[in-house]
């Protein structure tokens, strides 16, 4: 892994505000509230991800939808129930979260991951399902192979981590 987990969570401390502040941006973007057109990607996404998006509204009491559009407006407006759930967390869990929401491109499956909701496959499943979805239907390309491989495993070494 890239990042230094052990680190990470030492250094926390110094930029605390600033890294939640940076994570409660993403979240407005966040890679799980933007689906798909197709209707073969849709099913796989509301099937894989909604569960997600309905725990983390069910959890940090917010609305975060789906949408098809740019339009973002609406998810910005859970920023601060995301600022109150990353103040929560213990600075280990904050570095295992940051690290996640980088791996996985996504704040909501961080969430899910470090609470314990799902597991590293679970995370690694949703957090590249278009990319494996495409590769299903149009094939594989080696180097998205390793690059998936490589996120794959630093998602499993973040649970490893939280579990230390």
């Amino acid at each position: 892994m890239t990042l230094d987990l052990n680190q990470a969570a030492a250094d926390i401390a110094a930029d605390r505000e600033e890294i939640i502040e940076r994570l409660v941006q993403f979240s407005a973007t966040d890679m799980l509230l933007f689906w798909g057109n197709e209707k073969a990607l849709i099913e796989r996404q509301s099937k894989v991800w909604q569960p997600i998006i309905k725990w983390v509204n069910d959890n940090m009491e917010s609305h975060f939808k789906a949408t098809q559009s740019l339009d973002v407006k609406e998810n910005e407006e859970d920023g601060a129930k995301v600022r109150e759930f990353l103040h929560s967390l213990s600075d280990k869990e904050l570095a295992a979260f940051y690290a996640a929401a980088l791996a996985t491109r996504s704040v909501l499956l961080a969430s899910a991951l470090v609470k314990g909701k799902i597991n590293a496959e679970q995370a690694f499943e949703a957090a590249y399902l278009e990319e494996l979805w495409q590769a299903e239907n149009w094939g594989s390309v080696e180097e998205a192979e390793k690059s998936r491989a490589e996120r794959k495993k630093e998602i499993a070494d973040i649970v490893a981590f939280l579990k230390s």
